[in-house]
């Protein structure tokens, strides 16, 4: 990312009447990549299906969130886990460089991949050089 171009977590307060289990919210790790033709998020959601996804964008903000599905043989209840939240959640601010309508996100094995353009007066152009 560009310095021009913050990256904030997104901390929501917890709302009051909500249990402890509501509140929790992981954030997934993320590794962000910039290329002269736009940038790369890939963050890392296991468990997380294509229907248990939102991804949102509009003109300076991008919005990843996700809720994992942990199966359960059948007869088996869970006695210990790590994991206290299934519930995946991380926002980010976007340079106005980049063309928020063209966005596009793929999920495999628990990995999201989200390109993002450059705007196309921000993308380098080869300039064609004439002789004579």
């Amino acid at each position: 990312m560009t310095e021009r171009q913050e990256v904030t977590a997104s901390n929501s307060a917890p709302a009051q009447g909500k249990s402890r289990d509501e509140e929790l919210v992981m954030r997934p790790p993320v590794d962000i990549f910039e290329d002269a033709h736009g940038i790369m998020v890939v963050a890392e959601m296991p468990g997380v299906s294509k229907e248990g996804l939102n991804v949102q964008a509009d003109r300076n903000s991008l919005l990843i969130e996700g809720n994992a599905v942990i199966e359960m043989a059948a007869g088996m209840e869970p006695v210990y886990a790590d994991v206290q939240s299934t519930r995946y959640m991380r926002s980010f601010v976007l340079s106005s460089e980049l063309e928020t309508d063209a966005i596009d996100a793929n999920l495999k094995d628990g990995v999201l991949t989200i390109r993002i353009p450059k705007r196309a007066e921000y993308r380098p152009r080869k300039i064609e050089v004439r002789t004579g």
